[in-house]
């Protein structure tokens, strides 16, 4: 499994997020399968987005949809997202 993970600053997590939820058919096209949204507890505003892909070359060419851009602009990004490609090496519940 290959996790997309993007943080970044909104302006508003209330605003952003429906803009988000109307973006899944762009992940559906480039495989995405699931994601999470966290937000930092001090700063509601604060993101971090993890989306399971079935490659990392899948992930990368989501990354490079020229329509990302536009849908973080519409839903208020302020800040230079902070995006990291990761491979699972292992994942154990408690």
């Amino acid at each position: 499994m290959t996790v997309l993970v993007v943080q970044h600053k909104v302006r508003d997590f209330d605003a952003w997020k429906p803009v988000f939820d109307e973006d899944v058919s762009r992940r559906r096209e480039h495989g995405a399968q699931r994601h999470w949204v966290y937000r930092t507890v001090e700063d509601p505003n604060d993101v971090v987005v993890a989306v399971e892909f079935p490659s990392a070359d899948a992930a990368r060419s989501f990354v490079q949809d020229p329509g990302l851009q536009d849908a973080m602009e519409r839903g208020g990004v302020r800040s230079e997202p902070h995006v990291h490609v990761r491979d699972e090496v292992e994942a154990v519940e408690y």
